[in-house]
């Protein structure tokens, strides 16, 4: 018991570490994708020209803010809740624990497998492999940094799952509320 119990709070350390990575990286894209709008606007109309790269960046960083945003979201369960009031270690809670996992796995596997993997298990055809052959137009890099955000998103997603699992079951409140779960 001690071993498992020493394996979930690996988890769990794990999974805090990398949401306060996340956050960092999710509030520089969204700093970046601001900047951009910003100075793509006051070139426009202060200017009349706007650098052609503003709109490219802005959007690469709206994919990496919401990517990454989605596992800060994830982490908080702010992510839809299937079954409001059950907690704690009731038959409810646990089911409605392996219904949300399931959902999880069965949305976000698939997606991770074809990022790496074509049709047919080619690899030279999955979604990464492409973009790392194709460059930003505005920009001059490939389109592979903006890509990576799928897989590494549904990564640290899956390790917040882990974490999840490794919780320990908690009490409904003595108060007679219950948490959304």
């Amino acid at each position: 018991m001690a071993a498992v119990r020493r394996i979930g709070n690996i988890a769990r350390w794990i999974s805090d570490t990398l949401d306060r990575a996340a956050a960092v990286v999710a509030v520089t894209a969204l700093a970046m994708l601001v900047s951009a709008v910003m100075l793509q606007v006051v070139a426009r109309y202060a200017f009349a020209q706007p650098p052609s790269w503003t709109e490219e960046l802005a959007r690469y960083a709206m994919i990496w803010a919401g990517l990454i945003g989605a596992t800060l979201s994830f982490k908080r369960r702010f992510d839809p809740a299937l079954f409001h009031g059950a907690s704690g270690s009731s038959w409810r809670a646990v089911a409605a624990g392996l219904i949300q996992s399931l959902v999880v796995l069965v949305f976000l596997l698939p997606i991770l497998w074809h990022s790496f993997f074509g049709p047919g298990g080619n690899l030279a055809r999955g979604f990464l492999t492409r973009h790392s052959r194709t460059t930003a137009d505005a920009l001059d890099f490939s389109t592979l940094w903006v890509a990576i955000a799928v897989p590494i998103s549904i990564v640290v997603i899956l390790i917040h799952l882990v974490a999840r699992w490794a919780e320990p079951a908690t009490p409904p409140p003595p108060d007679g509320s219950e948490d959304i779960v």
